[in-house]
């Protein structure tokens, strides 16, 4: 489930909205650093400054979502987003994933906004990345059928290194992080899928689930180990950076 055996075009064309994400994430991220691009205005315009927000620029709760302070931070979380967002788009749809994505990430921008000075300034989509986590926690306690044992035990695992985390390296945005977490995890608790739409999904996510298994035993062991790796180096990446 969180092991990607599809090429680019796959992947493309089965998750949209991450793939629009990450190209937004990469796109804003040269826009900072290629000399040909006014890169500080990208930055003072995009981030989010809380005392800007207050004096009427409220898309400052939105765009920091998109923006990074540096490669890595731009890479792990865009990883971050390739492991974790693509069986939750499948499951949710690629609008519900976007609007799940979004409004977790407006949450937690908004707490900022509310819980920290006015003179702070932050960017990264730590908040939306743990709304999808938090969405996977109302998934593991009010509909358990949609993820397996093996699952379940990855994402409790990875939300509560995240969470320690979170409280152990300096310069994050605790807030958000929290925020994220409980906004993801709100939205997913709402009972909104009817039974039609409940059946629906649940045909999708096992057809889904039956084409990745057969795929992923076709594929040889390099790209096994590939995959390993990716996971390993995202794990530091929260252990170093935060989300």
């Amino acid at each position: 489930m969180f092991t990607r055996t599809e090429n680019f075009r796959d992947f493309i064309r089965y998750y949209p909205i991450v793939s629009i994400i990450i190209a937004i994430h990469i796109i804003l991220y040269l826009c900072t650093i290629l000399p040909f691009f006014p890169n500080y205005w990208f930055i003072e315009t995009f981030s989010g400054v809380n005392l800007y927000i207050m004096e009427g620029e409220y898309w400052r709760l939105i765009t920091p979502t998109f923006m990074h302070s540096g490669f890595s931070h731009m890479l792990f979380n865009s990883i971050s987003l390739i492991l974790f967002g693509p069986a939750l788009e499948r499951i949710l749809g690629p609008a519900r994933f976007a609007v799940v994505y979004l409004v977790a990430g407006l949450i937690a921008n908004i707490a900022t906004l509310f819980l920290e000075p006015l003179t702070y300034s932050h960017v990264g989509s730590s908040g939306a990345i743990f709304g999808l986590f938090g969405y996977y926690m109302a998934i593991i306690l009010f509909r358990k059928k949609w993820l397996s044992r093996e699952n379940t035990q990855i994402i409790l695992t990875l939300c509560a290194v995240s969470l320690i985390m979170t409280f152990l390296q300096p310069n994050i945005n605790i807030t958000a992080h929290l925020f994220g977490l409980l906004g993801g995890f709100l939205l997913g608790a709402i009972p909104y899928f009817n039974k039609r739409d409940f059946s629906n999904s649940m045909r999708d996510m096992a057809s889904w689930a039956g084409r990745t298994k057969q795929g992923f035993s076709k594929h040889s062991p390099v790209k096994i180990i590939f995959w390993g790796v990716i996971v390993l180096f995202t794990l530091i990446g929260f252990w170093t950076k935060g989300l």
